[in-house]
């Protein structure tokens, strides 16, 4: 009936799977839970080798590191059910009937999403600028994410059928950070897939230091480009293409450029400080993918 799907890297993933695992037993459910660490050679692959000590439960730690989205597409091809539940490690279930949630949308739907929240607190100062950007940019409703039903379906917590993500997959020759999701749902769209967005979220657990953030940002925005280069995406399916497209017709686009290339570095030192703003954060990914748009 259901398979969760669950991809990790140097990540305890223990408590996850046993909660889950939990609330599929009380359901009285057929399921299975496979999870998959990326090669991480983790300290905490130690604990995660428990996994399979419980029914209906598998860990493999994979000797060659796959990337993140291929990590997804392997766990799926090796799924025995139609119903699929796709979620990222690094997270924790606010409620005892997560499973539940999902199994009631089983009968109607191609696509339910679940949404994400982040704690009330950053974690510490070092980890304040993702935390921000998840709890004040990111994390949504369901009657903001309906405004958008497409671009607001992520995969860190996501319901699918399986033979509808046969007929996409994740593009696993993108190697950097980002973006997967926004092509994803591009094609999730162009074939009319039925989405359902409901209030069913988990919790963002792991969360990056401003440093490691800054970083994967880059990576990002230059995955977001590449699509648009390649035109697997249009420019009107982002935010921040359809901006920096209206701001290079007006020949903008150049002055942030080279707004970036003098004060770039400035920049980053703040976001990877202890006190990162959004407003700073959002500077810098306008005149950062606006410097790689021009090129």
């Amino acid at each position: 009936m259901l398979s969760v799907l669950i991809t990790i890297y140097n990540y305890n993933l223990l408590p996850l799977v046993r909660e889950i695992h939990k609330q599929c037993t009380d359901l009285g459910i057929e399921f299975e839970i496979l999870t998959q660490d990326d090669a991480s050679n983790s300290i905490h692959n130690l604990e995660n080798e428990k996994i399979n000590l419980l029914s209906n439960c598998s860990y493999v730690s994979l000797e060659k590191n796959v990337g993140y989205r291929e990590n997804k597409n392997i766990l799926v091809s090796q799924s025995k059910y139609e119903n699929l539940i796709i979620l990222d490690g690094d997270c924790v279930l606010p409620f005892p009937n997560f499973i539940k949630n999902y199994v009631d949308q089983i009968p109607d739907y191609e696509v339910v999403y679940g949404g994400r929240i982040h704690a009330k607190k950053a974690p510490s100062n070092q980890q304040l600028l993702r935390w921000k950007y998840g709890k004040f940019m990111e994390d949504q409703t369901v009657d903001q994410r309906n405004q958008h039903i497409y671009r607001a379906t992520l995969f860190n917590n996501t319901l699918i059928k399986k033979s509808v993500f046969n007929q996409i997959k994740f593009d696993s020759s993108f190697k950097k950070y980002g973006n997967d999701d926004t092509l994803f749902s591009f094609e999730l769209q162009k074939m009319n897939a039925k989405i359902k967005h409901i209030h069913n979220p988990v919790q963002h657990d792991d969360i990056d230091t401003n440093t490691v953030y800054v970083e994967k940002t880059k990576h990002s925005l230059e995955n977001l480009f590449q699509l648009y280069q390649k035109q697997l995406i249009t420019y009107d399916y982002s935010k921040m293409l359809r901006l920096t497209s209206k701001l290079h017709s007006l020949k903008i686009t150049y002055l942030l450029a080279f707004f970036y290339s003098i004060f770039g570095k400035i920049i980053e030192t703040h976001l990877k400080g202890n006190h990162p703003t959004l407003f700073v954060f959002n500077v810098f990914r306008l005149t950062y993918f606006s410097k790689i748009y021009i090129k």
